[in-house]
């Protein structure tokens, strides 16, 4: 336990900097005073007549010569309180703050003050302790046990101050428990940095450079203040300790908020509330942290909330994400994540966004292994059901939904859009490719739609691609369709008495690329062919038991729809960018080759080749800083559109057998694309229409009219409707590029 030392009462508040540490020439305020943001010349020493009052009501200081007020200054607000070392007011008048129903006199009552900075019209009452702060105008800060901040404080940042020793640098365990993918925070660090830091620790280079920028990003001079932005309102709350904390933010009811930095402002404030403790993180604009949460070294993206007593522990949880009653530990979570349940759990996983976790989920459980260094991988729109559990190390492709049940072994599910059940009574694993597209239309054209609506952020950081289909999940289900292709020969040889060699590891193989072309012809054929043909899997669980495709042939056709589908919509978006474009410019100006790897790098798309030069150029000093790399992010997303439409033209030609259409052939392709977006308004009416034809749902009314009164009409269904009108939107648009 440290100790207890016994100090000069005089020295309160006083040599906040150890004499280490000071420039020569230097006092204890030089840093303090570059915060301020008054000019200093304003402040004057209290007239005789003042210092008269305010003994009169009550208040003693050290020295009063070290209490320095503006002209502006009405001794008759500041009540029964003591003042230590250099305290500095301003604008003190008759008036008073009102924020919602609470009505405070400008003034300062009751309180303890030790070397601040107070800003003009400001109400402090019965602050037991408000040390080291500097305090903006138009704040009320009420009913508050403990506000201080120490000479080496970090606000939550992943830095040393000079003197410290490696010991006391706070990092974040993100993606395994172990440590073994530990980063360093800081304000201002989205996902795309942690993803890099995180993800190639076998680039020591670049693990050595990013721990130098976010060294050098900050000052490691000790003795800098606390900062409480312009109109804050801080109540009836406990600890606050190394704590910055910007403008327009609302705490009342904290327990302890320690080591902090919190992001708001008039556009965006942030919130937090009752019960709420938060030790070792960084809080971005517009959050939202309400009653009883705990947080230990996390940081929070914008316009995110933490709520009903969620846990969430070395984790980054990115922008636009809501998480409830629930517990997370070591995670990496790209923008959009929900959870919402108190009985839920994910531990130890990289989340690629767009995700929703069910009540019960256990993901990441590690009692599979003898230490705790195993993980979890999710595409984006990951989504396992109720009571659903995990075990590490298994990969998820992008939008995979998981039916209720123990998966006992570890995972690694190459189909996205797939849903993915265990099979108790058949013992063995099923999954089927393209669910979402198949059976779930309405939940996936409305979660592309509802993560832009929600997407409330005025400081947009990094430019997230919230389509479901995209160069990711396209890349994806081009490798999807290859391995229906190719399980599909296998299960039709086997089932023939022919033999067929091992599955190859290499995309170039020809025994591989055979199998390929010859399970097209099967799944593109005469159904005869594949039905009641067994389809197993390689590799997809750790388990002697079969992995089973089921509708292999339905699969592979929706697959090829969902193809054909994103290359129409982006090829459409192209000629529609600019006057004059024809399907002949477009063909000369989109042509190349496919590139087919892509990253996710936190929740923003960017080809691989993009991502390894931009380690190269943080390793070779060419990007020198996070703004240099937050920069390039910018440069990368601007040239996103493009890059999607080049990567959706070489799609068109892969449909095509790698050839470019004629003009016939071009509109046969608007042609039927347009019938794919009837199809999707259909199976959006048609999936969405079950629950109203539910005869179950009935039981809980007493008539039909009762139930439409309740839940409405599918007619009138808002997104219904939204995709009706999209459709023929899409109609119009479709004809005309077909005529470009």
């Amino acid at each position: 336990m440290d100790t207890v030392n016994l100090i000069p009462g005089a020295a309160m508040g006083r040599e906040f900097i150890p004499k280490e540490y000071l420039p020569e020439e230097a006092d204890e305020y030089y840093l303090r005073n570059t915060q301020v943001t008054r000019p200093l010349s304003d402040f004057r020493h209290l007239r005789a007549h003042e210092i008269e009052l305010l003994v009169k009501n009550g208040n003693v200081a050290d020295d009063w010569d070290d209490v320095l007020v503006t002209d502006e200054f009405d001794a008759t607000h500041i009540l029964n309180n003591s003042f230590h070392g250099l305290v500095r007011i301003g604008a003190v008048t008759d008036a008073a703050l009102e924020h919602h129903d609470l009505q405070l006199p400008v003034g300062i009552a009751n309180s303890k003050i030790s070397s601040c900075d107070i800003g003009d019209y400001v109400s402090i009452h019965n602050v037991r302790y408000l040390a080291h702060y500097i305090v903006g105008d138009r704040c009320i800060i009420t009913n508050v046990d403990e506000m201080h901040c120490t000479n080496h404080a970090k606000f939550g940042n992943g830095i040393l101050k000079d003197g410290e020793s490696e010991d006391v640098l706070i990092t974040l365990d993100l993606i395994n428990e172990s440590g073994s993918r530990a980063v360093r925070p800081f304000d201002g660090m989205i996902p795309a940095d942690a993803y890099l830091w995180a993800r190639y620790r076998d680039d020591q280079v670049l693990q050595r450079r990013l721990g130098e920028m976010t060294q050098e990003r900050f000052d490691s001079r000790r003795g800098y203040y606390g900062t409480v932005g312009e109109q804050c309102v801080l109540k009836n709350s406990r600890i606050f300790k190394d704590v910055k904390i910007g403008s327009h933010c609302y705490v009342k009811g904290a327990n302890k908020l320690k080591n902090l930095t919190i992001n708001s402002n008039a556009e965006e404030p942030s919130q937090i509330g009752e019960g709420v403790e938060l030790v070792n993180g960084i809080i971005g604009f517009g959050c939202r942290i309400f009653y009883g949460c705990k947080a230990v070294r996390f940081i929070m993206g914008n316009n995110s909330e933490l709520k009903y007593g969620a846990r969430l522990i070395h984790s980054f949880m990115g922008d636009n994400s809501t998480v409830s009653c629930c517990e997370l530990l070591n995670n990496l979570i790209f923008p959009a994540h929900e959870q919402h349940h108190n009985n839920s759990f994910l531990v130890a996983s990289v989340v690629k966004g767009q995700s929703n976790i069910a009540a019960g989920a256990t993901i990441g459980s590690n009692h599979n292994s003898r230490a705790n260094d195993n993980e979890i991988e999710a595409g984006r729109g990951f989504w396992p059901g109720l009571c659903t559990s995990l075990k590490p190390s298994s990969r998820f492709a992008s939008f995979v939904l998981l039916a209720t049940g123990h998966y006992p072994a570890e995972l690694d599910i190459p189909f996205p859009f797939a849903l993915l059940s265990n099979n108790v009574a058949a013992n063995r694993l099923e999954v089927m490719p393209a669910f979402w597209w198949m059976y779930n239309m309405y939940a996936l054209e409305r979660n592309s739609w509802k993560f832009g609506a929600r997407d409330r952020r005025k400081q947009k950081t990094q430019n997230i691609e919230f389509d479901a289909l995209a160069p990711d999940t396209v890349e994806e289900i081009i490798s999807a369709r290859r391995l229906l292709a190719e399980w599909t020969a296998r299960a039709k040889g086997g089932n023939s008495g022919e033999t067929t060699a091992e599955p190859a590891t290499r995309a170039g193989d020809d025994s591989r690329d055979r199998l390929i072309a010859r399970g097209h012809a099967l799944l593109t054929g005469d159904a005869k062919e594949t039905n009641g043909l067994l389809v197993r899997g390689d590799r997809m669980e750790k388990a002697s038991r079969d992995a089973v495709v089921l509708k292999p042939r339905e699969g592979y056709e929706a697959y090829g729809q969902m193809l054909h589908y994103y290359a129409a919509v982006n090829l459409i978006a192209y000629l529609e960018a600019e006057q004059g474009r024809t399907y002949e410019s477009m063909c000369r100006e989109l042509d190349g080759e496919r590139v087919a790897e892509w990253s996710n790098l936190g929740g923003q798309l960017v080809t691989e080749q993009e991502v390894n030069a931009l380690r190269r150029d943080i390793g070779n000093g060419a990007l020198s800083s996070w703004d240099d790399v937050h920069a390039r992010y910018d440069e990368l997303s601007r040239r996103y559109p493009l890059s999607k439409q080049r990567h959706a033209f070489a799609v068109y030609r892969l449909l095509h057998g790698g050839e470019v259409p004629d003009r016939v052939g071009w509109r046969r392709f608007m042609e039927e694309a347009v019938r794919l977006q009837e199809l999707k308004r259909d199976r959006v009416y048609e999936t969405r229409q079950k629950d109203y034809k539910n005869p179950f749902r009935f039981a809980t009314y007493r008539n039909e009219a009762e139930m439409k009164a309740a839940v409405g009409d599918i007619d009138d269904n808002r997104f219904v409707g939204q995709v009706r009108e999209g459709t023929e939107s899409f109609k119009r648009r479709a004809e005309v590029a077909a005529e470009a």
